[in-house]
This record gives C-alpha cells, structure tokens and sequence, in this order.
C-alpha cells in the first residue's frame, strides 16, 4: 500500500457517475408524505404541482439503487469536484491523539459548501422542464447561495427567502446570492399571506427555516412556471448529495483506508445523509459494521429531544405532512449562529434510520462548538462554517476519547462548508457575547402537543 498523503484526489475517470438511492437498501422505508388535507399519500400528479416532474420521481423511487448523474451535471461537478478527502495530521498532533482523523471538505466552491451538489441538479431538471425560475428558502445562506449559482448557469430566475436572524447577521452572504442574479427577501415576510399571517402571530420573531418554506412554497404555486426547490430534508437531496460519501468511499478504498466512527452535523439532514450513504448501504446489507453520529445544535434538537411523528414540514403548514423527528413545526429557535441547523424536523430518511438504531445522535451548544472550530481553524488552516464545526466538535471528543483508551480508531467527518460569511458570530463568540440556550421540557412540550392528529 502507498503512503496516505495529506489530501486524496481522485482522478477524474475515478469520480461518481451514479448517486445512490440509500432506500434502495432500507428494509423498512420512510414513511410516505401525505396529502395535508386529505391526509393520504402524495401522488406523483399532486407532487408535480409544486416540485419539478423528474424530482418529483426521485423522491417517490424507494427502489432504484443506482441514478446516473447526467452528463451536463457531471460537467458542472468537474468545476469543483473531486473535493478532497483530508488526513488531519496536524490536528492528530495537537490532540496527541492515536485516532487517525479525515475530513471530506466540500467548502471548495463559492457558494462555500456542499449545498451545490444538490442545487445544481434541481436546476438542471427545472430548465430541462422548461420552466421559468424556482423558488426556495434559505438559513445562513449557502443552499440560496449555490442555488442561485446553479439558476445562473442554467439562466433561471431565483427568489429566495432567507431566515431574518440569517439575513441581518450575513448580509454578505445575501450579497453573493444578488452577485448571481438571484432576488432575497427577509422571512416571514409581507410578501406573502402566509409570512403575514405569521409575523402576525409572532411579531417581532427572527424567523426559522420552517416559515421560508412556506413562503417560498406559496410563491411558487401562484406563478405560473415556477416551481418549488429544497435544500435539504427531502429524499431527492440525499440522493444528489450521496455524491460525497460516494466520492469519499472511492477514495478511502484507494488507499485501504475504513472508517470506524463517521459524524456530520444535522439540521434537515442533507450533508449527513450524503457522507453516510454508501457505508451506511453497508450496514444494511451486512457488509459492515460503522458507528455513525448525527450532531445537532442544543437549541435546536430535533433527534436527541424530538418526538417521531407525522408533521408539517413548514410553519405556515402548506407542505406535505412528512414523518420525521421534529420539535413541532411552529417551534422558532433561538437565534444561535448555526443557521443552517435551525430547522424543526429532521429527514424521514435519516429519522427512520435512528428510529432503528442504525446511527446515534447528540447535541451540543454553540460556545463549546465554536470552541472546537478555532482549535480546528489554528492547526489546520481552514475556518469551518459553524454548522460544519458541530461535526469537528464530537470528532474532537472521540480522538481525545482515543487518547484516553489509546484506540486507534479511525473517525470520518464532514467538513461542509467556511466560516468566511460567519465572522459576525465568531466575533460574538471572541467578545463573550455568545449563550447556550437550550429549550426546556416544557416550552418544547408546548409545541410537541400541537403535532397534528393522525
């Protein structure tokens, strides 16, 4: 066997030409989205009218393995991609750890994470559709970030509601979006029936996640040739995402290398659910055997603190109903610094996956990941987003674990995306202005109880 370099690039014969389908090898599958008002299973036919036609098949398909990445998307991979798969050497000393650490680092782009993986895909499928633009929400910024890159290559229009707590702490996030032609509006908005019906029940609330959706859902369905697009949750992302497991499974078996531990961190679940997929196949079918952990913010814990049930997917309650750990869909976080993990639920994939045992899953508060990113940042020389550093957060704890048992395990985590639109919340964190909040039993209860009734 060769020596394992710093940084593993595959050729580029040697990239992903499928993505893979992890139902595919899901015994029990996710539960269905339902109709929210007939409380039956979506059809393709009701799917169509707010998502793209072939999205709308991949997110029904429970049985192909294997999709094939188009050509042109594949083109578009090539600007960025193979993203490297790290050996962390110098964090490995720091930690005077026996634990071999590797990151995959998908913040190799501009859009900053590996929300383009995704994001060019659904663009893809809605110019080939014929349509106009896409709608879509977004949290700290990348998914709206890499959308709005992918819509300008594919000459699409882009409207897109950001979290208000994101779009007032990263106003240069929201700069980049109008760089690639995209329109950005503070969610809730008065944009909308729905954003005003909220800011009326909230005034004054930063926002979340669950209520862009909305917006962003409604303002597809009432303008003719647009249609809806998600950044995460959904089944087509993992899909489209399976392409960073896939790539960092090729190259892992390059180099006779097998992860025993592989984190992300968690919000809707995209990135988990892509640096998962293929070892996660694995486990299914019995090949072998990983410990993987899902790491989610303290102030919004929607696997370690959530209940498994059917839910709206967004506020305004417009989506479908998808079964998922959630903490209700009017839940608002706290206004913490890891936008991009400020949502209510969690994917139906992925939640049926922990709901078997198949993963773990902790949550952490937002000083001590931060804490966890400036250790990473200083040896490594790379400023993780605040979302990625939830992950660095617990492959710290388990190499300084190592260090105590001196196993030499080997820990695969996911470095999605920078921090460089974060300075704003790394700031807070220098200047001691950064809190833990945490929701206690009972204001969570207060939103677990309004879960709609089956």
């Amino acid at each position: 066997m060769s020596a394992i370099p710093y940084k593993i690039y595959l050729e580029e014969s040697e990239m992903p030409k499928y993505w893979y389908n992890l139902r595919a090898d899901m015994q029990k599958k996710p539960a269905p989205l339902l109709n929210p008002g007939t409380r039956l299973p979506m059809t393709a036919e009701e799917l169509s009218g707010v998502f793209c036609q072939e999205l709308v098949k991949q997110e029904l398909d429970n049985d192909t393995r294997e999709y094939p990445i188009p050509e042109e998307i594949q083109s578009f991979y090539r600007m960025y991609r193979p993203s490297p798969l790290v050996r962390a050497y110098c964090l490995e000393e720091k930690l005077k750890t026996p634990a071999k650490i590797y990151y995959k680092f998908e913040g190799n782009n501009t859009s900053g994470s590996h929300k383009l993986n995704s994001a060019v895909a659904q663009a893809y499928y809605a110019k080939r559709q014929g349509l106009k633009g896409v709608t879509t929400e977004t949290g700290a910024g990348q998914w709206g970030t890499a959308l709005s890159m992918a819509c300008s290559y594919f000459g699409l229009d882009c409207k897109v509601f950001m979290v208000k707590v994101s779009y007032e702490q990263k106003p240069f996030r929201r700069e980049v979006m109008r760089v690639y032609g995209a329109s950005v509006t503070p969610s809730p908005s008065d944009t909308t029936q729905v954003g005003r019906k909220i800011l009326a029940e909230h005034p004054g609330t930063t926002g979340s996640l669950g209520c862009a959706i909305s917006e962003a859902v409604e303002t597809a369905v009432s303008n003719p040739g647009y249609r809806y697009v998600l950044g995460s949750v959904l089944n087509q992302v993992l899909l489209h995402q399976s392409v960073i497991g896939v790539e960092a499974k090729i190259a892992m078996d390059k180099y006779g290398i097998s992860p025993d531990i592989i984190i992300g961190c968690a919000g809707g679940g995209s990135n988990l659910g892509g640096l998962i997929a293929p070892f996660m196949g694995q486990k299914l079918r019995g090949e072998k055997d990983y410990r993987i952990i899902a790491v989610e913010p303290a102030s919004c814990p929607s696997l370690t603190r959530g209940v498994y049930a059917y839910d709206f997917a967004d506020t305004g309650m417009v989506c479908p109903l998808a079964k998922m750990y959630t903490l209700g869909s009017d839940f608002i976080p706290a206004p913490n610094h890891a936008g991009g993990l400020r949502y209510h639920g969690m994917s139906p994939i992925l939640s049926e996956l922990y709901d078997q045992g198949m993963m773990e899953a902790v949550s952490v508060p937002q000083t001590s990941v931060f804490e966890a990113a400036e250790i990473f940042a200083r040896v490594e020389g790379i400023l993780p987003a605040p979302e990625s550093s939830h992950a660095i957060k617990v492959a710290l704890d388990e190499a300084l674990r190592c260090r105590e048992t001196g196993e030499e395990k080997t820990i695969l985590f996911g470095l999605t995306g920078t921090g460089y639109f974060d300075l704003v919340a790394y700031e807070k964190y220098h200047n001691g202005l950064m809190d833990d909040y945490v929701p206690t039993d009972e204001e969570l209860a207060r939103y677990t109880a309004k879960l709609p009734k089956m």
